[in-house]
């Protein structure tokens, strides 16, 4: 079974708030016969739209081969936060990298907010981007842990964009019984996911990359040049890169035995109104400290865009407004009437110590994915980062490649049963507050 056909219909956008928001980009051509490129990037998400367009504006013909339409995976469906650091906090990077690569490794991070934000200026991007995202704790423990790591991102890192918020002031900010306090990170931001991936596709087609969509890669032979198949035609390229995260089914096996999909679902209210304010006094986003994170913001027509619950098999839930309801009352009781106008779900990927997996498959072919959650700024700027490799600067890339990224048990057979079970237990620790 394949992500890319079971839970859509082939070649359209989810019917979520997100596509009913956004300018849709032309329908670009089916790949058909032989063709020749200097790079040919897998996958039109964040990633490869980062790739092509940086690799373009450096003078290297590009073809860009997307199974489905620009934007269609996790990069056009996600929560839209774009957080500071990476997945793990720095305290714990520190004891696993070591000091100098946990700096590196920061300032990469502090790089890709910064990339996100001026590709948004650069290219015009209208997505919404607006600066800072909450952090909610559910006991007074979890807060002073929080608060830790913000001291010491101040003491360490000096970055002092986090204000420390009490159960007092967080309740401020968002109304909900269910917090004890937390973070704002002022430094971060939130944006409209879809209209920034469009916006990317629109920047990459005018900087002359080739954009072949329902081209899904069904076959890669290694080599100088690979040559990159799919059922209608083949690529030729002295570069390849993968940019497929959730979607990368069985083209390489070394990465689908440390990258695991994995389904995500956001509901969107009817628009709340003056009711708004009894969701969140300021426009940020949130997200809190669950193992299965609930993350949500009020969009710019005042409606509550709320993502909870995950699935670990191919097919979505029959009723996700229901699947993402149920922790939405846990945190907003008071909206049990509400309506819902939009329900939509999303594969994206995670990694064993939810790190990203970026690597090098071959000489000349490169691979970025495994975002756990934390995609906006880290696939976008692994999309720079491996353009920069593969013209021979490939400082950043290495570091990320570093990062330890163990194959799942069992690899890619058993990988997907074991999960359950271990994140069927990470969400019983939820639910009982341990």
């Amino acid at each position: 079974m394949n992500l890319l056909h079971v839970n859509d219909r082939p070649g359209r956008h989810p019917e979520s708030w997100y596509a009913a928001t956004s300018e849709p980009l032309e329908d670009f051509p089916v790949l058909k016969g032989e063709t020749r490129a200097d790079v040919c990037v897998v996958g039109a998400g964040f990633t490869g739209l980062s790739a092509a367009l940086h690799l373009a504006e450096a003078g290297l013909d590009v073809v860009l081969l997307e199974a489905q339409r620009v934007g269609f995976g996790a990069s056009g469906r996600n929560g839209g936060q774009l957080g500071s650091g990476q997945r793990q906090d720095q305290r714990s990077l520190e004891k696993m990298m070591g000091r100098d690569d946990a700096a590196k490794l920061w300032d990469l991070a502090e790089e890709a907010k910064d990339l996100v934000k001026s590709l948004v200026t650069r290219h015009r991007i209208d997505c919404h981007l607006k600066p800072g995202i909450a952090h909610a704790c559910f006991s007074a423990s979890e807060m002073e842990e929080e608060h830790a790591d913000a001291r010491h991102l101040r003491e360490r890192y000096r970055y002092d964009q986090i204000e420390l918020l009490d159960a007092e002031a967080f309740h401020a900010l968002c109304p909900s019984p269910a917090y004890h306090g937390g973070t704002l990170d002022m430094g971060a931001a939130h944006l409209h996911p879809l209209r920034f991936a469009l916006g990317l596709g629109r920047a990459a087609r005018d900087a002359g990359v080739r954009i072949f969509e329902r081209a899904e890669v069904h076959d890669i032979a290694e080599g100088s040049p690979a040559t990159i198949r799919t059922a209608q035609g083949s690529v030729t390229a002295d570069h390849v890169i993968l940019a497929c995260n959730g979607y990368l089914g069985g083209l390489n096996r070394q990465v689908a035995a440390r990258v695991m999909p994995i389904n995500n679902f956001i509901i969107a209210t009817e628009p709340l109104g003056d009711e708004a304010a009894r969701v969140l006094t300021r426009d940020v986003a949130v997200a809190d400290t669950k193992f299965v994170v609930n993350y949500f913001r009020l969009s710019h027509d005042k409606r509550l865009l709320f993502g909870g619950g995950e699935s670990y098999g191919y097919r979505f839930p029959r009723d996700i407004r229901a699947t993402v309801m149920k922790p939405m009352l846990e945190i907003y009781p008071h909206l049990r009437d509400v309506r819902v106008d939009y329900a939509w779900g999303g594969t994206l990927a995670i990694t064993m110590k939810r790190l990203p997996y970026l690597t090098r498959l071959a000489p000349n072919m490169l691979s970025a994915s495994g975002y756990s959650g934390h995609g906006v700024g880290t696939a976008t700027h692994a999309g720079r980062l491996m353009a920069e490799a593969v013209r021979g600067q490939a400082s950043g890339f290495d570091t990320m490649s570093r990062l330890p990224v163990p194959r799942f048990p069992g690899g890619s057979a058993f990988r997907s049963p074991l999960l359950v079970l271990a994140m069927s237990w990470y969400a019983m620790r939820d639910r009982l507050g341990i």
